[in-house]
This record gives C-alpha cells, structure tokens and sequence, in this order.
C-alpha cells in the first residue's frame, strides 16, 4: 500500500502529480470538514507537504501518531513547531540553496528601484508628467554605498557578493561574528546608524519578531532604506509606516508583510516604496526546483535513504 500523506495546500501542478503517483496523498485545504477529516484519517498519515506558510502545528502533529516527515516547500520553517517535531522524532525538510541567487537577486533588484526611483519615474512617465513637468527628481547611485545585512547566511552571502559588483561597502549583523572580512556590528541599532541600506534576510520566528523596530528605523535614518525579502515579522509594520510618513526614513523596499497578502493601506500610496507580492523565489526556474526538493526528500525518506536537507 502507498503511504499516507497530508497535503496542507495547493501545490505546482508537477508536484501534486508526483505525490499523487506515489504517495495517497489527502488534501486538507479542500476538506469541507478539516476537522472531521484529520479525525479519521490521522492515524495512518506518515508524512505532510506544506510550505513555509502554512507551516505545521504542533497540535496538527500531535494528531497524526503516525507521522514520520514534514517536507516543507520553502526555505522558512518558523510556521512548523520544530520542537514538536524533534521531541516526536519526526524528520523536517526545507528547500534551501536552490532558491538562493533568486531571493539575493530579489534584494538587489529592490536597492536598484529604491535608490533609482524605478517605480515612481515609471508612473512620471505614464502620467504625462515628463512632457508636462519635464525630467523628474534625480534619483541616488549606489556605488560607494553602505550596505548593512541582518543574516548573513547562505542568501546574505550572495546578496552581499553581488552589491559587492555595484560596487558597495557591506557590513552585517548576526548572531555571531563570522571569520569574514565584512565588518560585524553585535548592536542592529549601530549597524543601521552606519549604513544607507539595511536588508533584513534572517529567518522569522520569536527571535527577531519585530527586531527591526522604530529605534533601528530612526537609526537608518531619512535618508536611509530598508529592504526586506526575509519575513514580515522581522519588521515592526506599524513603526515602518509611520517612519515613512514622517519622514524619519527615507524609502523602502518590500518583498513581504505582517499578514499577506493584506498590505498596509498607507503603503500603497507612498511614492517612496517599492512592494511586491513575495516573490523572492517567484521565477519558474527556481521555483520547479524547490518543488523537486519537495519531492526528493519525501522519496528518500520512503525508500529509507538520508533526506538531502534536513532541518531536524
């Protein structure tokens, strides 16, 4: 008989195909009942497939006694209660590396409109404004810039080689210091004093919820940005916005949000940010690739072979 997996919601096409070939595999999200569902079937489940948003409770888990793995579509497993999942034995999987260079290429991308007023200078144009008003504002270049990283992990590290082209100074701010020759700030209030970019790409969770708080803001400064294609809980949103209203920051670039996909109202009329909806791995290439991981890992486990990226 095929293993019994839960899958917590839709998946790519390629995907679904793959698991339903060689898994039963029971859709929770299009359960009417999940409650109902998870009653019945929740003893012979072995294994889940969910992303880094939808996660896995540890009261779902502690309803599946016989659950072996949790493979995760993405690289973020703040929404799956590792704890839970280590004390039961349960293997945890993530998709890391393979959407590394699209994320640092996300956060890039987001220092290029902020500092070259891309979206703003778009919208001069359509509106008739360069005819009318002529050319708009001179936007900033970023050669000879600061460039401060939360995280210096395995995308920080790219993100900071490829600024590292436009010619950009960098420095980050970690759990600990690293044998690297990128100067090291242990206080982010400093770090975000010093610099003229401050990107945040350090994993979510009760650790840096709202590290980027209105101190570290102000500390940036109005003629600072913040870039984040981390978590939306790593940034304090409601001190974000004011700090762009008054002008106590300067501009910022925004991959993700507390509670997507609602974004704040006061956002999507600010000229000075650049929003888009989580796509740092959004391309079709890399996002085939974290499915395929996806895929992998649950076959491994299976067959009785070490999965290829273990979290726990």
């Amino acid at each position: 008989m095929k293993p019994e997996i839960l899958m917590m919601g839709p998946m790519m096409p390629h995907v679904e195909a793959a698991l339903d070939e060689a898994y039963t595999v029971h859709r929770l999200f299009k359960a009417d009942d999940r409650d109902a569902l998870i009653a019945e079937i929740g003893p012979r489940i072995r294994g889940i497939a969910t992303d880094g948003g939808l996660g896995a409770s540890a009261d779902l888990m502690g309803k599946l006694s016989a659950l072996e793995i949790v493979s995760c579509y993405g690289v973020g497993v703040d929404a799956i209660d590792l704890g839970h999942a280590k004390s039961q034995g349960v293997t945890v999987t993530n998709t890391p590396d393979v959407l590394n260079d699209d994320v640092a290429n996300m956060a890039v991308a987001l220092v290029l409109a902020t500092s070259r007023t891309l979206v703003a200078n778009d919208t001069w144009v359509r509106q008739g404004r360069w005819q009318s008003e002529g050319a708009p504002p001179l936007a900033r270049s970023i050669r000879g810039a600061k460039v401060g990283i939360l995280g210096l992990g395995r995308i920080g590290k790219d993100i900071a080689e490829k600024l590292g082209v436009f010619g950009c100074e960098i420095a980050y701010h970690g759990r600990s210091k690293q044998d690297i020759s990128y100067e090291y700030f242990d206080d982010l209030a400093a770090m975000a004093k010093a610099v003229d970019y401050l990107i945040a790409i350090c994993p979510g969770g009760p650790s840096t919820n709202g590290i980027v708080n209105a101190e570290v803001l102000e500390a940036l400064g109005k003629d600072g940005t913040f870039i984040n294609v981390a978590r939306g809980s790593v940034h304090d949103e409601t001190a974000l916005v004011a700090a762009l209203h008054n002008g106590t920051l300067g501009a910022a670039g925004l991959d993700v949000f507390a509670k997507e996909p609602g974004v704040p109202e006061a956002l999507l009329k600010m000229d000075n940010v650049v929003l888009q909806p989580h796509q740092g791995s959004g391309t079709v290439e890399t996002r085939r690739a974290m499915g395929d991981l996806v895929v992998e890992n649950m076959r491994r486990h299976f067959t009785g072979e070490p999965v290829k990226t273990p979290v726990t």
